[in-house]
């Protein structure tokens, strides 16, 4: 047996104050005189006898009664699994989970309000004196410092559900981060959670040997679930009016078929698809929502199923802009080409502007979704750069080499994009010979395909490289496998390169049938516009077009009359955007400058908390393999099993109630216990 304070012992000395009472008893006794004590000597002996007996079994009681309760001040404790943190201070970090699936009911209420209680019976288990941290999905910067048991009980009432969704990992090191400023004391990690799948995230989490993790895990009620994942509209730009395909991909993550989930779309608040699908167990379909009737500027957009009682992933939000017209940037060396000016003067929908390479704006290259290079004899150091830059980001570049070009300067530009490029003239006649019926550019092309179809001649031409580290996704092709037109994917744009020039000294297809409608469905195709929408938690940081502010005209975010000003950069060609963990709802933001709206952005969840299977114990142990206990949370408090563990077996309490117990005793032999006989009789 050990005591957590010995010190107290030392008042054991007390226990010759009942002693030096009992010895020292200094009542007086009255003197009775009588004619013949002889009769009257045998009853006082029997008294005296009785009375001793009495008097010791008083000082007994008393002896008991104070010992036990000098011992409980001591805190008796037999040594635990963790003895070793006995009477010394520390430091204790625990986690409360209030990720989505937290909302979840059991029988004790919300798993949020479970893990809320259990924290505080954790908490209740140490010292008044111990520190304590409470962390949460969140992460905040209020979070990082220790708290008295007190501030920490207020700080875990204000914890609620929060979008965010974190590993396993990610919160180990971060609740070690702080412990570890705290390395003159014990420290003690606690993770009170549910305890997800995604949470383990597929390697064991590495922790400090000389920290101790316990796991609390709180057991959830199974329920089904349905959410979608994610969208995608097939076609890159918007046009007002026209029809429009979004795909949509759900997500059954329940054991069982998931029948007839309805699904609606509505747009600006006007409903432009329904649906009702159905979806088979633990697996993923892709359906298909028509809808047409845009009009111009942003579209905000919402998703949203019937799927009880799971409701937390019901919406999913995105947006994105119907232009009025399409920027294209024609770059020449100095002429423009009459063949690309007529084709985008054929439709009022595309803005053509035409610029030489040597007056290039470079800082503006990020507003045009096509650009396309045509005649230029040497392609500069400094284009160049700037054209890779702009398709890493998502443009879409067009290449029609000059009639003299140097096949160098191209090569230095396409060669680092995995795109071939020119490099020397062949002059013989052929014919294009092949149309790859696959590829997006054609899909939309022909109503029907003919048989001998009428394909563009040529004269002459540039042979393509083969050495590219990108395979090549051939447009139109010429016998022997040679290469007419090409696509190329580069980081997030597309290289689209031709083998002639736009020059009829080549080939015939500047004034043949497909080049307009080829060129046409390439534009449509392109564009870097900014994604449909954004994870919570997840995208930190947004990139828009480029976006003037000063002091006075900061950029901001909002949603109702909810205001967020985040911070923003600008660099080349855009302007960053960064949120952090300012915004923690979803929905649809404006993003404005004064009160302009310069782009509208979605806020979707974290779709990782939507699949409700947990972690065994077997997994938790394989997952953080450092971990000394796993507790699963019952009817009882966690406040004995966290005592015990850290202290052992505490007998304070059993030292109280034997101190009451001689107490009592010593009371009641003081009341009921006679020392005289009532009736003496003696005949004379």
């Amino acid at each position: 047996m050990h005591f957590l304070y010995p010190a107290f012992l030392f008042a054991l000395v007390t226990l010759a104050i009942p002693i030096l009472i009992h010895l020292f008893n200094f009542r007086r006794y009255q003197k009775v005189y009588f004619s013949n004590v002889q009769f009257l000597k045998d009853v006082q002996e029997q008294q005296s006898h009785r009375r001793n007996l009495k008097e010791r079994l008083i000082l007994a009681a008393r002896l008991l009664a104070l010992l036990f309760l000098v011992l409980a001040f001591a805190r008796p404790f037999i040594p635990g699994k963790n003895a070793a943190n006995a009477g010394k201070q520390q430091a204790v970090s625990i986690f409360v989970d209030n990720s989505y699936s937290m909302q979840t009911l059991n029988r004790e209420g919300t798993l949020l309000d479970e893990a809320k209680r259990r924290a505080k019976e954790i908490a209740s288990a140490y010292s008044i004196n111990d520190n304590f941290q409470l962390l949460t999905q969140d992460f905040e910067g209020k979070h990082q410092r220790l708290l008295s048991r007190d501030e920490f009980d207020d700080a875990v009432d204000a914890v609620k559900i929060s979008p965010q969704s974190r590993s396993l990992q990610q919160i180990i090191s971060r609740q070690q981060s702080l412990l570890d400023m705290h390395r003159g004391g014990i420290r003690s990690i606690y993770i009170v959670s549910d305890f997800q799948d995604n949470m383990a995230a597929g390697r064991p989490v590495k922790a400090d040997t000389g920290t101790r993790i316990t796991m609390v895990q709180l057991k959830a009620s199974t329920l089904p679930n349905v959410a979608v994942d994610s969208i995608a509209l097939l076609s890159a730009i918007h046009r007002p009016g026209e029809s429009e395909k979004l795909v949509v991909r759900l997500h059954n993550y329940a054991d069982k078929s998931a029948e007839k989930v309805p699904l609606k779309l509505v747009i600006n608040g006007e409903q432009k698809a329904l649906g009702s699908y159905t979806v088979k167990a633990r697996s993923v379909q892709y359906d298909t929502l028509t809808f047409s009737g845009l009009k111009p500027g942003w579209q905000r957009a919402e998703i949203t199923l019937q799927d009880n009682p799971v409701t937390f992933d019901n919406q999913f939000y995105f947006a994105f802009k119907a232009a009025q017209q399409m920027p294209v940037l024609l770059i020449d060396g100095g002429t423009a080409n009459p063949y690309l000016k007529a084709v985008f003067a054929a439709d009022p929908f595309f803005a053509a502007k035409r610029v030489p390479d040597g007056n290039v704006d470079y800082a503006a290259l990020n507003t045009y979704p096509l650009i396309i290079l045509s005649d230029v004899d040497a392609i500069s150091t400094g284009l160049s750069q700037q054209l890779k830059s702009y398709v890493s980001k998502g443009g879409t570049l067009v290449v029609f080499p000059s009639v003299n070009a140097d096949v160098a300067s191209y090569q230095s530009l396409l060669q680092p994009l995995n795109a071939a490029y020119p490099q020397k003239i062949t002059t013989e006649e052929t014919k294009v010979t092949a149309i790859n019926q696959q590829s997006q550019v054609f899909k939309s092309i022909f109503e029907s395909f003919p048989q001998n179809p009428d394909l563009p001649l040529v004269k002459k031409y540039y042979e393509l490289s083969s050495s590219t580290g990108n395979r090549a996704e051939t447009l139109m092709g010429m016998p022997g496998n040679k290469v007419f037109w090409a696509g190329y994917t580069s980081g997030k744009g597309k290289v689209f390169l031709s083998a002639v020039p736009l020059n009829e000294d080549f080939s015939n297809l500047p004034r043949h049938a497909l080049f307009v409608p080829v060129m046409f469905r390439i534009a449509l195709l392109s564009g870097h516009d900014q994604p449909l929408f954004y994870t919570l938690g997840k995208d930190e940081n947004i990139e828009t077009l480029p976006i003037q502010t000063n002091e006075k005209q900061l950029l901001k975010l909002v949603k109702g009359t909810q205001s967020i000003i985040p911070d923003t950069k600008q660099q080349e060609g855009s302007t960053l955007v960064y949120v952090a963990d300012q915004l923690h709802e979803t929905g649809i933001y404006d993003l404005k400058k004064v009160d302009s709206t310069v782009a509208v952005l979605a806020f979707n969840d974290n779709r990782s908390e939507s699949d409700l299977s947990y972690l065994t114990n077997a997994q938790m142990t394989i997952a953080v393999p450092q971990v000394a206990e796993i507790m699963e949370s019952g009817k009882g408090s966690l406040k004995g099993n966290v005592t015990e563990t850290n202290f052992g077996l505490q007998l304070w309490k059993l030292c109280i109630i034997l101190a009451l117990i001689f107490l009592a005793a010593e009371i009641l032999l003081i009341r009921f216990y006679k020392t005289t006989y009532r009736n003496v009789e003696q005949q004379v």
